[in-house]
């Protein structure tokens, strides 16, 4: 239940705290006074649009925020999967909005409006006149049905094999494509690979004939520096090399190493150098070595390599690896317009399976739902029969779809006849906004014992509807708060009369701006207020005792 409800800077409202109690509540007040700003910020924490323009003029932020206590072990278990604990059952939504948009937050911890929406949802639903019209839309119907007759786990079996039918009848349309289009693409594909596969590419080749490129375009130059290096290491046939003159010293130093102690290790050292002079001249003997054949002509053969990788890069790719990336989805591709035959037939073996699998489960929620439709259609009728319409006739139409759809294979509609010896017809051609009032009512009181929420708000649910059967409806409401909180913005007197407490919303004039409040009535305050809704222009003594009478009698209910 709403233990508490904070909201600030909201249209006209400042700043107003209420706190809400067990059992039926109401909240009357003259026409503008703010009840819808009320219900509207109530809205705000089920995730509704957050409309930049209800910020009270002047103001950079609004908040709302509630605290609901007794949250019922179900949706604890759901705020503890996503992570928020409630030893003591209680939970706070806030919602804040500024000029560039709105925030949301579960006991203090940011989270988004569809995390704010699923749990708010779990706490309370508001029930306006929106929703009677919503009662006409006949895709509405097999929502409500489901709901009583507690088909959520079946619904969920059936949405995963419902999800495999639409994959494969996507990929089965996308196989039958235009015939040419096909063909086009077929060719395509063709040319691609064999354009790719006519260079034979191999992954690193690239870097490998650059390196090969750049040295024979050097090649003079390298020609040159390696007999420079070949000379000075090894000697020409007028100057002694390095490698000899390391030689010649080791050699004197060995000559010595009895005398001079230090000389061995010189020596070894100077050998050392000799070995690694040996293995540089060596090296360089081997960067001079560009195999068989003609250097020219194998720079002509690597370059016009890499000017084929070139070209393959303009259409295919930046690098090598791209390329043959880009030729292994071509050739999946290929692969599969060739193979489209078999594929049809796997995919109509595979869409064969997941409707036979749907089916089955289709089957059951089917049954389900007509036996929950009897047993819908008896106490909607018998609560409808108390709000004053005893001939009416309701009944839950289940008939079978053509095909299987989001939530099932049944077509669900609501039929109603309110007139003796009329047929029963969709709602959306006969019924009245006041009919319509109460036929959600009745719904509602039926439903709610079967979707545990804890508050259901009715905002003005009298539309449409005086006398005697407002009375009858305030008596169902307060039915419906023996198993929940019930809150209803009312301008009937029967009904708020009924209520267990009532709250007056007034507004007055604050520094030159109107300001919204909100305060529990006594029993005298009940009085008053009852007495101005039944009243005219002057409220007399008959009237006063007029709603004294109806709040004592509202208290036997």
């Amino acid at each position: 239940m709403i233990e508490s409800l904070h909201i600030e800077n909201i249209a006209v409202l400042k700043s107003l705290d209420v706190d809400f109690s067990e059992g039926m509540t109401v909240l009357s007040g003259e026409t503008g006074a703010g009840k819808s700003i009320i219900i509207d910020s109530l809205g705000l924490l089920l995730g509704a649009k957050a409309d930049r323009e209800l910020i009270r003029t002047g103001e950079t932020k609004a908040t709302v925020s509630a605290v609901f206590s007794d949250i019922g072990k179900e949706t604890a278990d759901k705020l503890s999967e996503m992570g928020f604990e409630t030893e003591d059952g209680t939970v706070m939504l806030a919602r804040s909005m500024t000029s560039s948009g709105s925030s949301a937050r579960i006991n203090g911890r940011a989270v988004t409006v569809s995390m704010l929406r699923e749990v708010g949802g779990a706490l309370f639903n508001i029930h306006g006149q929106n929703d009677n019209q919503q009662l006409l839309d006949q895709k509405n119907h097999i929502k409500l049905l489901d709901s009583f007759a507690g088909n959520t786990a079946l619904l969920l079996e059936y949405s995963a094999h419902y999800r495999d039918i639409l994959r494969i009848r996507g990929e089965i349309d996308s196989m039958k494509k235009d015939v040419m289009e096909q063909n086009r693409l077929r060719e395509m594909l063709r040319y691609q690979l064999e354009d790719i596969d006519s260079v034979k590419l191999k992954e690193g080749e690239e870097e490998t004939l650059n390196e090969l490129v750049k040295k024979l375009r050097s090649l003079e130059k390298i020609n040159k520096c390696c007999a420079l290096v070949e000379k000075a290491l090894r000697g020409g046939e007028k100057s002694l090399g390095a490698v000899y003159l390391a030689d010649r010293a080791a050699g004197a130093l060995d000559s010595v190493s009895d005398a001079v102690p230090d000389a061995a290790a010189l020596s070894e050292r100077l050998n050392n150098i000799r070995y690694e002079l040996e293995d540089i001249a060596e090296s360089v003997y081997s960067l001079c070595d560009f195999g068989d054949g003609d250097p020219t002509a194998k720079l002509d053969r690597a370059e016009s390599r890499l000017n084929a990788i070139s070209k393959l890069k303009r259409k295919y790719g930046s690098t090598v690896e791209e390329i043959l990336e880009f030729r292994k989805n071509a050739a999946e591709r290929l692969d599969l317009i060739e193979n489209a035959g078999e594929r049809a037939e796997d995919l109509a073996n595979e869409l064969k399976e997941a409707e036979t699998a749907a089916g089955a489960v289709a089957d059951k929620l089917s049954a389900a739902r007509k036996k929950a439709a009897k047993s819908l259609d008896g106490r909607v009728c018998e609560t409808l029969a108390f709000l004053d319409m005893p001939k009416v006739r309701f009944e839950v139409s289940v008939k079978r779809a053509e095909d299987f759809t989001a939530y099932g294979c049944d077509r669900v509609e609501f039929l109603i006849s309110t007139n003796p010896g009329e047929p029963l017809l969709p709602m959306e051609m006969i019924a009245s906004g006041g009919e319509l009032a109460r036929i959600m009512l009745s719904l509602k009181n039926v439903l709610n014992e079967c979707d545990g929420v804890g508050t259901v708000i009715f905002d003005e649910i009298d539309t449409g509807i005086s006398g005697k059967t407002s009375r009858k409806v305030g008596i169902k409401l307060k039915e419906i708060a023996r198993g929940a909180q019930v809150l209803c913005v009312t301008h009937s007197a029967q009904i708020a009369s009924v209520a267990h407490n009532h709250l007056y919303i007034s507004k007055s004039e604050e520094d030159g701006r109107v300001s919204t409040r909100l305060r529990l009535l006594d029993r005298e305050g009940r009085v008053e207020e009852i007495a101005r809704i039944l009243g005219g222009i002057e409220i007399t003594d008959a009237v006063r005792s007029a709603a004294v009478e109806m709040i004592a009698e509202g208290e036997t209910y």
